[in-house]
């Protein structure tokens, strides 16, 4: 479900929150569903309780998850709308990077070329 990597320069609650939002866009998480409490999880993970409840108030803070006193945290009912989100990221993510392409002198065909290179590698390993 949820895996470390320490060779990742971004702190360990982040990867946390990283991999719980995209469990729950993917939809592997279902929404109003239960998530693992804050001291089950870091004995998983084998990670300090406070980081996990780092990560846990992080992404409460972003709806991706709610708290029910004395029950738990359950994955938000709005997955669409975190599914939005994150597209919205990702594309200004992508206008940033296709600007410093073609600051460096990357033209149209270049990038449709990167494109389609990397749609044939995903579509084929879909088939795999």
């Amino acid at each position: 479900m949820i895996t470390i990597d320490y060779k990742d320069r971004r702190p360990i609650y982040e990867q946390i929150v990283s991999s719980i939002e995209d469990l729950a866009v993917r939809g592997v998480l279902e929404p109003d569903s239960q998530l693992p409490s804050v001291r089950q999880l870091a004995v998983e993970l084998s990670i300090n309780p406070n980081t996990i409840q780092r990560a846990y108030s992080q992404l409460e803070k972003t709806g991706v998850i709610y708290s029910v006193k004395g029950k738990g945290n359950f994955v938000a009912a709005d997955p669409k709308r975190l599914r939005e989100e994150k597209m919205e990221q990702i594309l200004q993510e992508m206008e940033k990077l296709l600007r410093q392409a073609l600051a460096l002198g990357a033209g149209k065909e270049k990038m449709e070329h990167w494109l389609h290179s990397l749609l044939e590698t995903e579509e084929g390993g879909n088939k795999a």
